[in-house]
């Protein structure tokens, strides 16, 4: 399977790309971007610890860069490069908004978590 040809039309002309072509590709990219939270994460440079929307600007970024890998994988390991647009919106989009509302959750749970154990105050008695 490895030595399978996709046929790809580019600017007019006709070029086969193999498989581990593609392969090789995603790698590069994946350890590219893991890379960089890597050094992010070691370093936390000072310029990217303001707040924006009540979160650190380093946040926002590794939050960023796992759903670029999230949606990386799925185009390519899942396949959805070779799906209708509609398949692939179905699949890609439920799956950013899912994440996207799973963060929401976790920031607002833990913001207030944070709040009762430094204040020792409990706002809401559910």
């Amino acid at each position: 399977m490895a030595h399978a040809h996709k046929l790809s039309i580019l600017r007019g002309t006709v070029k086969f790309k193999s498989n581990t072509q593609k392969i090789w590709g995603v790698l590069i990219l994946l350890t590219i971007v893991t890379a960089i939270e890597v050094i992010l994460g070691i370093y936390k440079p000072e310029v990217l610890m303001g707040h924006i929307l009540g979160m650190k600007i380093l946040n926002w970024i590794f939050i960023i860069l796992t759903i670029v890998k999230a949606y990386y994988i799925t185009w390519d390991f899942m396949h959805m490069r070779d799906e209708t647009a509609s398949l692939r919106r179905m699949v890609v989009w439920t799956a950013v908004f899912l994440i996207l509302y799973l963060i929401f959750i976790l920031l607002q749970e833990g913001g207030y978590v944070e709040e009762v154990y430094s204040s020792g105050f409990i706002k809401f008695d559910f």
